[in-house]
């Protein structure tokens, strides 16, 4: 909180904007979303930017920019620039789903399902892996970062994961400078928690192809 207040401050003193991108900020797993800076933006400071994309739907292809009320018309004006609009029935959909107060119901539900999942995948890492994988405990998202032992090959993890049916992807591909330690990026969205056991040992199979498993 004192590093979000020294830079809205800094906003204020030097007459600049912030544009604040919540990437995942509606989905704190482990403990209470941290309020956005816009929130706490008394200056008209903020512009928070958002998308529908994660929460609702990935082929909503719908966005959103919430500016200070003082700069709603330049960016109304803006706005009808940029050609082509989403469609106006889909925006009025979301708007009234959202009035009706059934979006945060919605994410409330989504927050404790993928709460469930992320800790039933974590439970199968751990009993299958063991030493040879080190899980990122960051609550915030919708992945699990899967740090590997030095030496391991990440790509050749992948491209065994994805023979085996899997969507596990190495970070290494993710990088300019391959040198980083090798690690895994594995989404926990779509295995429910009965899926999870069987899901890893698939995983474990493809580490096992790519020597990275024993």
């Amino acid at each position: 909180m004192p590093r979000r207040l020294e830079l809205l401050d800094w906003a204020v003193r030097r007459r600049r904007w912030i544009v604040e991108d919540d990437y995942y900020g509606e989905f704190n797993l482990t403990a209470r979303p941290m309020s956005a800076l816009s929130s706490l933006d008394e200056a008209g400071r903020v512009l928070y930017a958002g998308t529908f994309s994660k929460t609702l739907l990935p082929s909503l292809r719908l966005g959103y920019l919430i500016v200070p009320l003082q700069q709603v018309e330049r960016f109304r004006q803006a706005a009808h620039a940029l050609l082509p609009a989403p469609p106006v029935l889909v925006q009025h959909t979301v708007c009234e789903f959202m009035q009706q107060g059934h979006f945060g119901r919605h994410m409330q539900r989504m927050r404790r399902l993928y709460a469930e999942r992320r800790q039933s995948l974590i439970a199968a890492l751990e009993g299958q892996f063991g030493a040879a994988l080190r899980l990122d405990r960051t609550g915030t998202g919708l992945h699990l970062v899967a740090h590997l032992r030095a030496g391991s090959d990440d790509a050749a993890f992948a491209r065994a994961a994805y023979a085996a049916g899997l969507g596990a992807h190495a970070l290494s591909a993710a990088t300019v400078r391959l040198h980083r330690p090798p690690a895994m990026l594995l989404s926990f969205t779509n295995i429910d928690a009965a899926q999870a056991s069987s899901a890893v040992q698939r995983l474990a199979g493809a580490a096992r192809s790519a020597k990275i498993l024993e």
